[in-house]
């Protein structure tokens, strides 16, 4: 019997919505449950809403008809709450639904987590949800999104920004990388994986890795280990002896371990083998080189100790990776 409470989730649906924007994060939470169902039965039920003030349908900019499963009231909290991208001007979509925007903030107090994407991130904005918070959406909208609400902090360079659990998505690609890591939060790397594997056109970047600006990011107070980890990014490549990196900051090899853990939720030799196999599948996606050659590059001697490595992180051999990303990224046609 699965004991697990289920995790809720409600996505807003206004008159002029991109749909993908809507149904992305659906299919992807939706498949992520399905495949943890089969792969334990302690696995956490995703229960999910899709909304509008008063229950009514809307459609979609491209004419299609979206009903909801429900109305705002009576009042749920939800784990997750996503607002998708609008049609052109988000003005529109605020003035007819103002309800949302005491209803978002309702949810921030009650402790969703917050995602919106595009010009979706306008009614978190409106909300006061990003005041004195990165900020980020499509980049049409930069300049008027920064006219009218300028105690969000835009950031024009990132394509994912992170408040405490409000999240800004600037495009559908970023979204789907974003709920990459969500659904990893959720379920773990094998769940994770297999998103990754299924939705892989969507997502570039490995969702352990995402590139966004956060708030919180690198701030966990150990300033030994932060120097550490800046060290092992630029050197990553090079062999290193975990105790001859303890004492580089000045730490015994048992304390370095213990803080590393405690700040980063991970092994120092783990942090540095994703910072390897991360690399490593960049250069799979983007060279030519050998397999051997990359297994150099990133720091391994032993190619068959690699290719072990990156199978267990991945799920899949080096060369498998490459033929798969190359089969997606190139056409003889």
């Amino acid at each position: 019997m699965n004991d697990h409470p289920p995790f809720r989730v409600a996505v807003i649906l206004c008159e002029q919505v991109l749909a993908t924007s809507a149904t992305l994060p659906v299919e992807i939470l939706r498949n992520a449950e399905a495949f943890a169902r089969r792969d334990t039965r302690d696995f956490r039920p995703v229960l999910l809403d899709t909304l509008t003030p008063d229950g009514a349908p809307v459609q979609s900019a491209s004419g299609f008809v979206l009903a909801p499963t429900r109305s705002l009231e009576p009042f749920t909290p939800y784990d997750l709450v996503h607002v998708p991208s609008l049609w052109r001007n988000p003005r529109h979509a605020l003035r007819r639904h103002p309800q949302y925007l005491p209803w978002l903030e309702a949810q921030h107090q009650a402790g969703a987590t917050l995602t919106a994407v595009g010009t979706g991130t306008c009614l978190l904005a409106a909300a006061g949800l990003l005041d004195g918070k990165p900020a980020t959406t499509h980049w049409h909208y930069f300049d008027q999104f920064q006219r009218e609400y300028p105690r969000a902090h835009l950031q024009r360079q990132y394509f994912t920004t992170k408040a405490g659990n409000v999240y800004c998505t600037a495009g559908v690609n970023a979204l789907a990388e974003l709920l990459a890591h969500l659904v990893y939060q959720i379920y773990g790397r094998s769940v994770a994986r297999h998103v990754e594997r299924v939705f892989f056109h969507e997502i570039r970047n490995a969702f352990e890795g995402s590139r966004y600006l956060d708030d919180g990011a690198a701030r966990h107070g150990d300033e030994a280990i932060l120097q550490a980890q800046i060290w092992l990014q630029d050197n990553f490549d090079k062999p290193v002896a975990m105790a001859e990196l303890a004492a580089r900051f000045g730490l015994g090899l048992r304390t370095f371990n213990r803080r590393f853990r405690d700040a980063m939720g991970e092994a120092p030799l783990e942090h540095l083998q994703e910072l390897r196999l991360d690399a490593a599948r960049q250069l799979l996606q983007n060279t030519n080189l050998s397999i051997a050659e990359i297994a150099q590059r990133c720091g391994y001697q032993d190619t068959a100790w690699f290719a072990r490595l990156f199978r267990r992180l991945y799920d899949v051999t080096p060369r498998a990776y490459r033929h798969t990303v190359r089969a997606k990224l190139f056409s003889s046609g």
